[in-house]
């Protein structure tokens, strides 16, 4: 018996003395091998809204709150957090909030269910991205108009868009800028707008005018009008689709005056869900 205890009082020391040695080990191993974080990285991604969405062009808040920590981003990269987040982000670092333009989302299609029309009607999946294996990818007799079936409703992860009457509509109170409706429209129909942009080209057609009026009965047929009555020479005409350059747009609103159309227009509504 005593034999018994003695082997089992050195069996507990022997594990007692390997998980001591084990410890200091591993101790003296993340010691060695710690890698060091900038405060200002943890203090600035403390302070990011969290959402993980990409919109900064980053692999999440945590790659953004590098590139800031690092100088390799301004301090207003972050579309989803704002002025409040822009202004902590520029405390930590020292510097002076920089102002930005806020920017939203904005659908250019105005082809609604009363206005586009169809070759056919479709049944089946309803996924924008599946349209590329129907004829003509999809139903509306434009290819350049909104499809409808809401792959970008799905993706904002701030219930910022809605298809309303078989276009999607951005709400841009709700908009965050995150990018991802645009990511996932495979028409490439949604770009980002200034929030306070007062005229908007609704259309993205590159059709001529013949075709885009059989399609479309708003549709931008390209006639030019706008861009030689606008007097700061924002709007031009390339490939038979009107453009306006936001940064030089004064507002005076001609363009939508003298549009034949009537398909260059403020922002719309917030949408009403569907």
């Amino acid at each position: 018996m005593t034999e018994i205890l003695i082997a089992a009082v050195a069996a507990a020391a022997l594990c007692g003395i390997v998980a001591l040695l084990l410890g200091l080990f591993l101790g003296f191993a993340g010691e060695a091998f710690k890698v060091e974080v900038d405060p200002n990285e943890e203090a600035i991604c403390g302070v990011l809204p969290g959402n993980n969405c990409g919109g900064c062009g980053y692999a999440g808040c945590s790659g953004l709150a590098a590139a800031i920590a690092k100088g390799e981003a301004p301090v207003n990269q972050c579309p989803v957090g704002g002025e409040p987040v822009v202004n902590k982000i520029a405390a930590i670092m020292g510097v002076e909030a920089e102002a930005g333009v806020k920017k939203v989302a904005f659908v250019k299609c105005a082809g609604t269910c009363d206005k586009a029309k169809n070759d056919y009607e479709y049944t089946g999946i309803e996924d924008c991205a599946a349209m590329a294996f129907v004829p003509n990818g999809g139903s509306k007799s434009c290819n350049y108009g909104c499809l409808g079936y809401g792959s970008c409703v799905k993706a904002c992860p701030f219930d910022a868009i809605h298809v309303v009457d078989g276009v999607a509509v951005v709400d841009k109170d709700a908009c965050k800028a995150c990018g991802k409706c645009i990511a996932a429209c495979p028409k490439g129909l949604i770009e980002f707008v200034p929030y306070d942009a007062e005229y908007i080209v609704q259309c993205s057609s590159k059709d001529k005018g013949k075709d885009v009026m059989a399609a479309c009965s708003v549709g931008c047929i390209g006639c030019g009008i706008c861009a030689k009555n606008c007097p700061s020479g924002a709007v031009t005409v390339e490939n038979n689709i009107a453009h306006i350059d936001q940064d030089k747009c004064t507002g005076c609103g001609t363009c939508a005056q003298k549009c034949p159309k009537k398909i260059i227009t403020g922002y719309v509504a917030p949408a009403k869900e569907a």
